[in-house]
């Protein structure tokens, strides 16, 4: 049995899209391969082949020519289909961030004090953090890249204010744990002098303290991603 080759998917898919599961539709190469941004013989490789392989049937009348994808084709997109579906059900719905832990500069205290924050602290994420940031070295490069999601992602947004004399950048929160036990947030800033190999968390407690934490220390950050 011949199976459909990768680079045959998306004429198949284009040709589902316009209706060619039921009935024949009218197609050319040059409109096919715009489609499917390749070349006209490129598209009109891929009829050739799709057809030779019992995929689809063309019938061609004159200057026109009409496209049905068979049961064999159809069939072959269905079980590509499952295949990536049960792919896309099984991958984790987290992110692990291995890091270790360092001193920040102190800004973190004085900023998580200000009221403009707190207040929507405790209503966004449910309590006033600890006063300060734990901060985080990602020391692998995949770890860093990783945490770049959460850039494009909306969390709980803690919204910017400004106290009359300067403005203060918007926080969007993360829940997440840290050695899957801690709770606590990633947070990501709008102003921040750090770039993506530095992880910065809060929680209710001083971590430190209560996990007897040192600059050094290893720890594992899980932050599942939000829906």
């Amino acid at each position: 049995m011949t199976e459909l080759k990768i680079q045959h998917l998306l004429t198949l898919a284009y040709l589902l899209s316009k209706g060619a599961k039921h009935n024949f539709i009218p197609i050319t190469t040059d409109s096919l391969g715009k489609s499917i941004k390749k070349s006209q013989q490129a598209a009109s490789k891929h009829l050739l082949e799709l057809e030779n392989n019992q995929f689809i049937e063309r019938v061609i009348s004159g200057r026109n020519t009409s496209v049905k994808i068979t049961s064999k084709g159809f069939s072959e997109m269905v079980k590509l289909s499952s295949i990536l579906q049960k792919s896309l059900d099984s991958s984790p719905s987290h992110v692990e961030l291995k890091g270790t832990l360092i001193s920040g500069m102190g800004e973190g205290a004085y900023y998580m004090s200000l009221k403009g924050y707190t207040k929507q602290f405790k209503s966004k994420i449910g309590y006033i953090p600890f006063p300060g940031t734990l901060n985080v070295r990602l020391d692998k490069k995949a770890h860093q890249e990783s945490i770049k999601q959460f850039e494009n992602l909306e969390g709980n947004r803690i919204q910017s204010f400004s106290d009359g004399k300067r403005t203060y950048g918007w926080v969007k929160c993360f829940h997440a744990k840290i050695n899957n036990s801690i709770d606590c947030e990633l947070i990501i800033l709008e102003r921040t002098h750090h770039d993506n190999s530095i992880m910065e968390l809060i929680s209710k407690e001083c971590i430190r303290k209560s996990e007897k934490l040192k600059d050094g220390s290893q720890v594992t950050v899980t932050i599942p991603i939000p829906l």
